[in-house]
């Protein structure tokens, strides 16, 4: 008899949160939405930090709401599984207690840090041993960047926990680090899995900080009893998932032999599912990454800047009272001609800027693209940013065929972009491929696959991918070639390899 226990799913992206009840019986599949909560990243003691308090008393209420929801339904939550973004981290002390709020990854203090690392551990032996990407605001660059500031790391410090672990320590009381969210610390060795001592001692990083490692799937325990009387919640246990958000995307997707994912969203995870990290020359002068899924599997994938861009722009467009509705905005953007004026998605400028606008202005006129036919509309700047996407997606599928010397054979796009049916056109398109979107929650379909394998609910990833196929609803894509598509390839490439040659 299959048991009939409700899952719950703590999604935490960089900025906002969601909770979910999720019923994942043979004759029902159901995510319910419990609650939604958001946490910018703000200026605080000198760096722009995550206010945790608040993040933990957001995820106690939505527990506490999915508490109540399941004995509305007369049934029980098994287990709560916690993703979370990467890189971020909190320290605790002897006694348990957060000492600071964590670091936003989008603060400026690692900049400049990477080129500092490498006189101490050279880039090459770095990635040798991890196999990770080279992003200036990972973890192993956050820790190193307290050598170079009049802070260094606080005496008090016992443990480092990533953001998904520190909630589980919270709930459970047990302090250890997930392997998923551990590789893209950039301080794990790929080969043996685990922390790399060598790394770590070489550039002088306390030892002690460093927490036991499980993988995806690990039981943590139950839930602390005060907190589980407090939240109404005994008896439910907690399951570290694949903590990495995207690994749980990943882990989410009914992913098909020969075919690439990319993860859309904020940032769009472009790659592909490996048994094996791939490191080599060729992988580290392309700069991608090995990073940890579930169940020995690798994502072997890099980072684009993603709609993170067109976000910003649409804060932008609202602040100066322009139409900013994003299905409006799609809408207008299906109905124009051509393509939109081709940037380079990746430029550094764009991670953080003052004014994104402005940002788009400058690389346009920097790139000679200025010349284009323009419009500030925001619809035209929209299909600029979706349609340079989709080309960075395709040259990047590319550089994966080459890399691994397998032949892609269609996309499977997931997360909240997987409902942008311009981009998804755009992509098939550009790469000249079948493209299938959705599941759009694939994340918290991911959190919740890994903690039902736990369970034995399901005898496999696989097995647990096949039950997704046969109740999600997915959107299909063809490429639509054109004369526009082919001229605006032709200005990406040219663009790009400008940025790649001055790399």
């Amino acid at each position: 008899m299959i048991d009939d226990s409700l899952y719950i799913a703590v999604d935490l992206g960089a900025g906002s949160g969601r909770i979910f009840l999720v019923d994942i019986t043979p004759d029902k599949f159901t995510l319910e939405e419990v609650r939604r909560f958001t946490y910018p990243a703000s200026q605080l003691d000198g760096n722009l930090r995550w206010d945790f308090t608040k993040i933990f008393a957001e995820i106690k209420a939505g527990l506490t709401e999915a508490g109540r929801r399941s004995r509305e339904l007369g049934r029980h939550i098994l287990s709560i599984g916690v993703d979370s973004w990467a890189v971020d981290y909190g320290l605790i002390d002897a006694a348990g207690e957060l000492i600071e709020n964590p670091v936003c990854y989008r603060d400026q203090r690692t900049n400049g840090v990477m080129e500092r690392v490498f006189t101490r551990v050279p880039r090459e032996e770095i990635f040798e041993h991890t196999g990770i990407q080279f992003l200036p605001f990972n973890t192993l660059f956050q820790l190193y960047a307290y050598t170079d500031t009049e802070r260094s790391i606080p005496d008090k410090a016992t443990r480092l926990l990533m953001i998904p672990d520190l909630v589980n320590f919270y709930l459970t009381g047990r302090a250890v680090t997930e392997y998923t969210n551990a590789t893209t610390t950039q301080m794990l060795n790929a080969e043996s899995g685990t922390w790399d001592r060598e790394i770590i001692d070489r550039l002088e990083l306390p030892w002690s900080l460093f927490c036991e490692l499980v993988p995806a799937g690990s039981d943590l325990g139950l839930v602390k009893p005060a907190l589980a009387d407090d939240l109404s919640l005994e008896g439910v246990r907690v399951v570290a998932p694949a903590t990495h958000d995207t690994a749980s995307a990943v882990a989410g997707t009914p992913l098909e032999d020969g075919w690439a994912f990319i993860s859309s969203g904020t940032w769009s995870l472009v790659g592909v599912e490996l048994i094996n990290p791939l490191i080599n020359s060729g992988v580290a002068s392309s700069n991608f990454t090995n990073e940890g899924g579930a169940f020995g599997t690798i994502r072997f994938l890099k980072n684009v800047m993603g709609l993170w861009i067109l976000e910003a722009c649409r804060r932008e467009w609202s602040e100066r009272g322009l139409g900013a509705d994003y299905e409006s905005l799609l809408d207008e953007v299906s109905s124009l001609e051509g393509s939109g004026a081709i940037i380079y998605p990746d430029d550094q400028r764009f991670f953080n800027p003052a004014v994104m606008l402005d940002a788009i202005l400058e690389q346009l006129v920097e790139t000679g693209s200025s010349d284009q036919h323009i419009s500030s509309t925001p619809a035209f700047i929209t299909k600029s940013i979706l349609d340079s996407l989709a080309l960075r997606y395709a040259s990047l599928l590319r550089t994966i065929e080459s890399l691994t010397g397998r032949k892609i054979e269609g996309v499977h796009i997931v997360g909240g972009g997987s409902r942008n049916d311009y981009l998804n056109c755009a992509t098939a398109t550009a790469t000249g491929l079948p493209v299938k979107a959705g599941p759009a929650e694939a994340t918290v379909i991911g959190n919740v696959l890994v903690q039902s394998i736990a369970a034995g609910r399901f005898a496999s990833l696989a097995d647990a991918r096949r039950y997704v196929g046969e109740h999600a609803q997915l959107k299909t894509y063809e490429p639509t070639p054109s004369r526009a598509w082919e001229e605006a390839a032709r200005r990406y490439e040219e663009i790009e390899r400008r940025y790649l040659t001055d790399a």
